[in-house]
């Protein structure tokens, strides 16, 4: 018994020691509550994407990353990483091949240019799809190339070439094309033209790095978006949609990760820490931001969602979407082990929330990419409402929650565990 009682002592002076060593004092509530306070005020007007509003949220989060001495991910020296969102309305195409027209319905053109002409002088790469391939996935991965490039698709695509149109919904801007033309045989000679009206939406995300020691070229990203909904009809004299939750709570544990391991600064591998934009109108931001790093130098992200409420299971408890995809839960619930706090699989397979957060993106090119949240997506009472408010949170629990993530990166940003893959061609 008395044998039992020491082991049972040194077991839990080793929890708590190890949170000593972590310093995780630099995590407490008093910055917690003062970054989320800030983020989530009426003065934020509900950060909607492409609001003078959500350029206040991205001056304050750049100023916190400033303050702590974090690098840029870029060459410009700055925080925020801007980019342009391109909506294309199509006018016109025409094409040749071999001096034969072909019809406009077999030809489409991916372009950020008014007016695009072109032909095989222009020294365009040329690429076939061809029959038994993944047609929108193979797209996709030219259209990510940033190459020009004039891609011949097989005619057993037809019926489904139409739906190439798709992958102009979702464009940013660049000065090269990509062009799809259905056809069998590649020709000696042929010739493109294409207009299209063009507009511009600007954005950006907010992006801070503590470079690796050992391992700079491995990257672990804590992530999180910033935007909101904006305004709307008001409800008892409120008409600001806050988003205390959704999910200033998460880009305040972005903040508060990064303080805490700036002033470590003992990380072999690289972390990045991205507060990303324009996630509930398509997840734009996650988006651009994966197209920065290449997908196979990124060991693991940590996306943050909506942690200010306990879990189902209460306080010290958090769960991890797509928790089956790889073993980076594995991981994580090992470097926790000591403490009181238990990482669970998302309870909530039915909302598909693995595939409804800034983790997606990363996800489907093989990062074993997770969101970490709290909230009970089957009766959450606050979500996407004016009554997403900091009143409603959890502060005490939210630091703890952001502690745990803490500590349970610690072998992952050592570079002592690496998390599998996810399994691209089961994703749905």
């Amino acid at each position: 018994m008395i044998k039992q009682s020491i082991a049972f002592f040194l077991f839990i002076t080793a929890g708590f020691a190890l949170s000593a060593q972590k310093g995780l004092d630099v995590i407490n509530v008093k910055d917690v509550e003062r970054i989320e306070k800030s983020l989530a005020s009426d003065a934020m007007r509900g950060r909607k994407t492409f609001s003078p509003d959500i350029d206040k949220a991205a001056d304050l989060i750049a100023a916190e990353f400033k303050a702590m001495g974090l690098g840029t991910l870029s060459s410009s020296g700055g925080y925020r990483q801007e980019f342009a969102m391109v909506r294309p309305r199509f006018i016109s195409a025409t094409a040749t091949l071999d001096g034969q027209s072909i019809e406009q319905k077999s030809v489409m053109v991916i372009t950020c240019q008014p007016q695009l002409k072109i032909d095989q002088g222009s020294g365009y790469e040329t690429a076939f799809i061809k029959t038994g391939a993944n047609l929108q996935s193979e797209a996709r991965k030219f259209v990510r190339s940033n190459k020009n490039t004039i891609v011949w698709v097989e005619k057993s695509f037809a019926g489904s070439f139409g739906n190439l149109v798709r992958l102009k919904s979702s464009m940013f801007k660049t000065s090269t094309s990509v062009i799809f033309i259905l056809t069998d045989t590649a020709p000696a000679t042929y010739m493109v033209e294409a207009v299209h009206e063009i507009t511009e939406q600007k954005m950006a995300n907010v992006v801070g790095i503590i470079p690796g020691k050992t391992r700079k070229n491995e990257y672990v990203v804590f992530s999180g978006h910033y935007d909101h909904l904006g305004t709307g009809k008001p409800v008892e004299g409120d008409s600001i949609y806050n988003g205390a939750n959704d999910d200033a709570a998460g880009t305040t544990a972005v903040i508060m990760l990064a303080k805490y391991f700036k002033k470590r600064g003992d990380n072999e591998r690289t972390l990045v820490f991205a507060a990303f934009t324009a996630e509930e109108v398509g997840g734009y931001g996650s988006q651009y931001f994966s197209r920065q790093l290449e997908a196979d130098q990124v060991m693991a992200m940590f996306n943050i969602e909506m942690i200010g409420t306990e879990s189902k299971w209460g306080k010290n408890s958090a769960y991890i979407t797509g928790y089956e995809k790889t073993n980076m839960g594995a991981i994580l619930s090992k470097d926790l082990q000591g403490t009181a706090f238990t990482f669970y699989p998302d309870p909530y397979p039915a909302q598909q929330l693995f595939y409804r957060s800034d983790n997606a993106t990363l996800a489907r090119l093989g990062v074993p990419a997770h969101t970490i949240s709290t909230s009970k997506m089957d009766v959450e009472p606050h979500y996407h409402k004016l009554s997403d408010q900091v009143e409603t949170l959890d502060m005490e629990n939210m630091t703890e929650v952001i502690k745990a993530i803490a500590l349970s990166s610690g072998s992952i940003i050592a570079g002592k565990e690496t998390p599998s893959r996810v399994k691209v061609e089961e994703l749905r």
